[in-house]
């Protein structure tokens, strides 16, 4: 019988820099794994916030691994610390909706909110300046940029795409 692998929690305090740069195949396999670990912190940290149902926690959660695991780490290969607004953007007006086989904005939101909730605790907690969890929070924020985005891409014929795509570049 094999069992799942049991990823401990990372504590955020700790955390430098330097340990989420990713220059070879192993540095993403740990940063991977130690990205697994601030989930989990995360979710430890918002499950005590009263009022907060568990079901709204593992959406936050959910969220933010798509964003750090499947984009920052494993298609951008970037340093999970020195994310900024603008990679948000790039990520929910393209990436996501060019990856996703139904791109919706109902998904999307749950993806936004984690990836805000995960920033302002790495702010309260691994010491990311303030400043950069609110350009994040504020590129989280474009809601309305990011319908559009959909909507256009699901209006997109002929060799539109490619107009698109220059739109918002990755």
């Amino acid at each position: 019988m094999t069992t799942q692998p049991h990823f401990e929690t990372v504590n955020p305090e700790k955390l430098s820099e330097q340990e989420c740069d990713i220059a070879t195949l192993e540095d993403e396999i740990r940063v991977d794994r130690l990205c697994r670990g601030l989930l989990r912190a995360l979710f430890n940290e918002l499950s005590k916030q009263p009022g907060l149902k568990p079901e709204i926690v593992g959406r936050y959660c959910h969220g933010a691994d798509y964003f750090l695991r499947d984009f920052i780490i494993a298609d951008r290969r970037q340093n999970l610390l020195q994310v900024t607004g603008t990679q948000v953007r790039q990520f929910a007006a393209h990436w996501y909706i060019v990856k996703s086989l139904e791109p919706n904005m109902s998904e999307l939101t749950g993806i936004l909110n984690g990836i805000a909730a995960f920033y302002w605790f790495l702010a309260d907690h691994a010491g990311i300046p303030r400043e950069q969890a609110e350009s994040i929070c504020a590129a989280c924020a474009e809601r309305d940029y990011f319908q559009q985005r959909i909507d256009d891409f699901w209006s997109i014929e002929g060799d539109g795409f490619i107009a698109w795509r220059n739109a918002e570049p990755l």
